[in-house]
């Protein structure tokens, strides 16, 4: 195993490098919206596929866990996708996951509604979210171990910052377009058909991702493994025998990101909204400026720890991200016209998650990558990512900090354990960053 670690030698970034890039971000972009367009009409669907007589509290707790089911099946498609990821080629997969997300999400935008089949309504729209997580399950870590093995080592950052900025733009696209039909349509056009929209947009996209990834080419790293003959027989296996250590503080560390994710980027517009009675065009509109400085963040963070590595960019970010969340959730508070710049601020700060994938890639030999990060990342997603949804809203009537306090446990502990993880990988790999092959 111990050539197993390959990653790409030290040399320039390359034009076929950047259209590698290019074509991941976008797709990935396009899918992260698919799965979290949900979220930003989460109100008209409680509306739309819940008994009208149902408290709202409720009718907002079941749309909110119909929305996290999607990552509680996660690690389903993950394994099963990153299995055949380890064995057969990442691009494969990597093409398999886009589709499968598309055909339910253009699903979703033609479902009937709870006035035309009753509770069949919420059954449909909960097996579409099914369908959808298993596809994002195989298509985040697939995303991060294929750019990462395209290019040079001393460039994993930059490549896994920019494809996450990708995946934050989904988030961007899906702020964007359910700004756009909330202030363009009035609320009873949107509660009739407007809703429908961004769901067959998204399908569509999808499909089209599908086509243009078949232009990629598969890693060389994998190419390489082949060659040498170390394909694993049974990759889930070896990394719960051989990786122990690393599983457990790899699953802590994504667990922050699912925090950032889940809440900053995702629940609060419609948190906030309903906290302190504001428009949730207004949420969504700092939602945006939010995602935007997430964006340029992310890549100023792999970049820094390609320069200085993982380990002082985490000590050094870690904190702000959380003083600028309580500013966030007590600035409102105090003055809800702090909205946009706040929420902003919030959002780039969290580009502290931009460390996880680079230090998550380094904790797994190539022959187990896939699996190893897939296992991880989706047990993160299915347990803490799932739950959290449902959790959080009902806190709120607790302490309305019920989410800035959720957000810094995650942080204290999973960059804890960022920075004991770097230091310890650092200390495996040679000063330019390539393993030596045997």
């Amino acid at each position: 195993m111990s050539s197993a670690h390959l990653f790409v030698p030290a040399r320039p970034l390359t034009r076929q490098d950047a259209k590698t890039l290019a074509l991941a971000a976008l797709g990935g972009a396009l899918e992260f919206y698919d799965f979290v367009i949900f979220v930003f009409f989460a109100a008209v669907l409680q509306t739309l596929f819940f008994p009208p007589d149902m408290p709202e509290w409720l009718g907002q707790m079941q749309t909110f866990g119909i929305f996290a089911a999607g990552y509680l099946f996660r690690p389903l498609g993950g394994i099963v996708m990153a299995h055949f990821g380890d064995k057969f080629g990442r691009k494969r997969m990597f093409t398999l996951s886009v589709g499968l997300m598309a055909v339910p999400t253009l699903l979703i935008g033609l479902l009937p509604t709870y006035a035309s089949i009753g509770y069949g309504a919420p059954l449909l729209l909960l097996l579409m979210r099914i369908f959808q997580g298993i596809a994002i399950g195989g298509e985040i870590p697939g995303a991060w171990v294929f750019v990462s093995e395209h290019v040079p080592y001393r460039r994993v950052g930059l490549a896994c910052s920019l494809l996450e900025t990708g995946l934050t733009a989904g988030i961007l696209l899906g702020s964007l377009v359910a700004t756009t039909i909330n202030k363009g349509m009035s609320p009873e056009a949107v509660h009739d058909w407007g809703w429908r929209v961004p769901f067959l947009l998204g399908g569509a996209f999808g499909l089209v991702i599908v086509y243009l990834r078949q232009w990629l080419h598969e890693t060389p790293v994998f190419a390489e493994i082949q060659k040498l003959k170390q394909i694993s027989s049974l990759p889930i296996r070896d990394v719960i025998r051989d990786f122990k250590p690393d599983v457990v503080v790899s699953v802590i560390a994504a667990w922050m990101l699912t925090a950032c994710m889940v809440v900053i980027m995702l629940m609060t517009p419609t948190l906030l909204a309903k906290l302190h009675n504001l428009p949730l065009v207004t949420a969504l509109q700092a939602n945006t400026a939010a995602t935007i400085g997430l964006c340029v963040s992310v890549v100023i963070a792999g970049m820094a720890c390609d320069r200085w590595g993982a380990a002082p960019v985490a000590t050094i970010t870690t904190p702000l991200l959380i003083a600028s969340v309580y500013g966030l959730y007590l600035g409102v508070a105090h003055d809800p016209a702090l909205l946009l710049p706040l929420y902003a601020l919030a959002g780039f700060f969290a580009g502290v998650i931009g460390v996880v994938p680079i230090v998550m890639i380094q904790s797994f030999p190539a022959t187990v990558r896939f699996t190893g990060l897939s296992l991880c990342y989706n047990l993160a997603y299915a347990v803490v990512g799932g739950l959290t949804p449902v959790v959080i809203p009902p806190l709120t009537q607790v302490t309305p900090l019920a989410p800035a306090h959720y957000v810094t446990l995650a942080c204290v502990v999973g960059g804890a354990a960022i920075i004991l993880q770097a230091r310890r990988r650092k200390a495996d790999l040679p000063a330019d960053g390539v393993p030596e092959r045997t």
